[in-house]
């Protein structure tokens, strides 16, 4: 095989060399526990600290507010579940977010709702992006937070959050943004978007698996999620994964660096888009702009996705047909199905992510195989109706 192709970038990301070098540094040089008062534990204990003031920089944040997580899953959790068992006391018991949210929030939602907690999912439409008078209906006296993504992982469409905040924070609600497919791909700055509270994740911008953080505008009142010690200002127990936290800081930093050049992967989002359009009939772009650069949702008629999917990894191409943490089911997409598109539709999209490593002839390969590939099943298709 002469090349292989990975666009699926949004699941996870490859780790920068620069990223990998420095953990494994820290795993051999600096093991000593940050909580522990002699040198060893201090030298991790200003490792953390480093990591720290990278992430916030990424988000315009001040260092003292970014807790450590173990990924934007845990961040999404904390974010809702801490602010919902905060304010239950003050009787704000109804949380909202969007139908187009990650399965990390959609789930905690369901699993408040099931303790008795209201839940109102806003509506997307066609577009992907959310409706501002759908919030102001949803809104009410006793509305906790209002979750809404900044960018979508499946079709990366870019949501108006700053506008929405302000409309929340007018009744009284706080605000969560899930911001792990946006950073590193578009300027996120917190106090532009105007939210309490903000998930990232380490492993979407070139970082490891495993780390992630919550940003806390200072004064949100939080209920832990777990007891134990003191770590992380008294906001999240455990003894810190100093490795992964440090390789976090310098992706962090790293992402920082490249913002301006994010734009070009843009150039070759649109260079694979326009030739898929041409050369395979029956297909149409999922999602409207704003979208984040990288990111293109594309719906193939008459062809199964996951057919698809096997197809082009036998070329030697890497993509997905939505959310890695939904893969394996063959459940249509909640996304496209939260975007009013018929059955068929919601099962016949693939998600392209483009990233570091890819370029102009990664791109023309895939443009060059998917044609064939295409015709082969549609003429399989049209076999077996016979």
């Amino acid at each position: 095989m002469s090349m292989r192709v990975y666009l699926d970038h949004n699941a996870t990301s490859p780790v920068d060399p620069a990223v990998a070098e420095r953990m494994a540094h820290v795993l051999r040089e600096s093991f000593g526990n940050p909580s522990s008062i002699h040198t060893f534990g201090q030298r991790a204990r200003a490792l953390l600290d480093e990591a720290r003031a990278a992430v916030a920089a990424l988000i315009g944040a001040r260092e003292g507010d970014v807790v450590f997580t173990g990924g934007g899953t845990e961040s999404d959790n904390y974010a809702i579940r801490g602010v919902a068992e905060a304010l239950e006391t003050v009787g704000r018991r109804h949380l909202i977010a969007t139908a187009i949210e990650h399965e990390a929030v959609l789930n905690t939602l369901k699993a408040l709702a099931r303790r008795g907690w209201r839940t109102t999912l806003l509506p997307v439409g066609p577009s992907g992006i959310v409706s501002r008078d759908a919030l102001d209906t949803a809104l009410t006296d006793d509305t906790a937070l209002v979750s809404v993504m900044l960018a979508n992982n499946e079709v990366g469409t870019i949501q108006p959050v700053a506008e929405l905040a302000a409309r929340a924070h007018a009744r009284g609600a706080l605000v969560h943004t899930d911001a792990v497919q946006a950073a590193g791909k578009v300027p996120v700055d917190v106090t532009g978007l105007g939210v309490d509270l903000l998930s990232l994740s380490a492993h979407k911008l070139n970082g490891p698996k495993g780390v992630g953080a919550l940003w806390i505008r200072r004064g949100v009142r939080l209920q832990r999620l777990t007891a134990g010690g003191r770590q992380e200002r008294g906001r999240r127990a455990g003894t810190e994964n100093v490795p992964g936290i440090v390789g976090f800081g310098v992706a962090a930093a790293l992402a920082r660096e490249k913002l301006p050049a994010a734009g070009t992967l843009g150039i070759l989002r649109d260079r694979l888009e326009r030739g898929i359009l041409s050369a395979v009939p029956g297909t149409v772009v999922n999602g409207i702009e704003p979208r984040v650069p990288n990111t293109t949702n594309i719906s193939f008629d008459r062809v199964e996705a996951e057919s698809l999917l096997i197809a082009l990894d036998l070329e030697g191409i890497a993509v997905s047909t939505g959310s890695a943490c939904s893969s394996g089911t063959l459940e249509p997409s909640h996304v496209l199905k939260a975007m009013g598109f018929p059955a068929h539709r919601t099962q016949n999209s693939i998600r392209f992510s483009l990233g570091a490593g890819n370029d102009e002839a990664q791109i023309d390969r895939t443009i060059e195989v998917l044609p064939r590939i295409v015709d082969k099943l549609r003429s399989l298709t049209r076999t077996t109706r016979q």
